[in-house]
């Protein structure tokens, strides 16, 4: 049975209650009540359904075998999905199978051949999708990349990033075949903060992971350095590590100027700016927000109104393929040359949502950001 969106609310089934689904989706629906409404949860932990259930008020629990049968219930016409990387292509697939729209966290699936599945169940079911880009909707993302193209900087010529932390033993983070690796979890933001600062695609890529002997990286690269050609000969650098000390920045040099955002890819820390331009230095905070309230919000907008999310399906398709590119480069030592695809459309001002901070709630059983 189809669900269809009644009224001016979308009824969403989050589907994995780790740690970013307690920490965060959770705690949004509560800033994004207007056009959206927690009506299902989704996990195998009898506990946590039953706990969490309580905790938001939810009626509709479901365990992962009773999946396919809430999608053909009625009751939802969405779903977040919250699950580990691997699981992504099933879940969503399932989900646009029964007509119902889909919200991914990133990345959208672990191969390209999965996101291309994704994208023709959901085109063909006539599916809203959307990769869960939250800092499209961010005010300081959103500005950096304002003033970059207005031509604050000059022309832009350089991109560096860094975005490492340190994880705990155990954390499915550092399961391969489960999640994959630095790149998938953090790389891809500094992938795609290059991607829409620049606005357009990178052309080849270079990389280099290492490992530092700690047991923790068995399976996944414990660091990667990457390199990323643009059009007009700009380059941009990143690194990820999964053993080093919190770090979240990207900068960004022109023939004018410097712009640099200190914790640019984080949802739990307020994002501080510096604008070097003409001999001048300005800075500027940016408030702590609900990041993935503004997401809902956003969503819920397209859903109702029947329009394509802008972070759509193929915006998740060339971070995946740009991540495997660049693992590919780091096996063999060589550059790799990218596909030939393009984002139909990039973030802008126009996008920003403000929702203040949600009121976060105890987590239970959350060391894995799934389940």
């Amino acid at each position: 049975m189809k669900a269809k969106a009644s009224g001016k609310r979308v009824r969403y089934a989050v589907v994995g209650l780790g740690d970013i689904a307690q920490s965060a989706v959770l705690p949004a629906f509560a800033n994004s009540r207007g056009n959206s409404e927690l009506t299902a949860l989704v996990s195998d932990d009898p506990v946590k359904l039953k706990r969490i259930g309580r905790q938001y008020q939810v009626g509709r629990l479901c365990d992962y075998g009773d999946y396919r049968a809430l999608m053909r219930s009625g009751e939802v016409d969405a779903v977040y999905i919250c699950l580990p990387n691997e699981l992504h292509r099933e879940y969503a697939v399932h989900a646009a199978e029964a007509g119902i729209h889909v919200l991914s966290e990133k990345p959208l699936a672990k191969t390209e051949a999965e996101c291309e599945d994704i994208l023709k169940a959901c085109a063909e079911n006539k599916v809203r999708l959307m990769t869960a880009y939250r800092l499209h909707f961010e005010r300081a993302n959103l500005e950096a990349i304002h003033l970059l193209h207005s031509g604050k900087i000059g022309e832009l010529r350089i991109f560096q990033a860094l975005f490492t932390q340190q994880v705990k033993p155990g954390n499915v983070r550092l399961d391969d075949h489960l999640s994959g690796g630095s790149l998938y979890d953090i790389g891809i933001y500094c992938i795609n903060a290059a991607r829409y600062l620049f606005r357009s695609e990178p052309a080849e890529v270079f990389a280099f992971s290492a490992r530092n002997g700690d047991p923790r990286f068995k399976e996944v690269d414990e660091m990667t350095s990457a390199i990323l050609r643009f059009p007009k000969d700009r380059l941009a650098s990143f690194t990820t590590s999964f053993g080093a000390s919190d770090s979240a920045v990207f900068t960004v040099v022109g023939t004018k100027g410097v712009l640099r955002l200190n914790h640019a890819f984080e949802y739990s820390d307020s994002i501080e700016m510096e604008l070097i331009s003409g001999g001048r230095t300005i800075r500027r905070k940016y408030a702590l927000r609900d990041q993935f309230a503004a997401e809902l919000i956003y969503f819920s907008n397209c859903i109702l109104k029947k329009r394509e999310p802008e972070p759509s399906g193929i915006e998740g398709l060339l971070d995946v393929h740009i991540i495997r590119s660049l693992y590919e480069s780091a096996r063999n030592g060589l550059p790799v040359r990218t596909r030939e695809l393009r984002a139909p459309h990039r973030p802008d001002l126009r996008q920003e949502i403000y929702r203040p901070p949600a009121r976060r709630r105890p987590k239970i059983h959350a060391q894995s950001p799934s389940r």
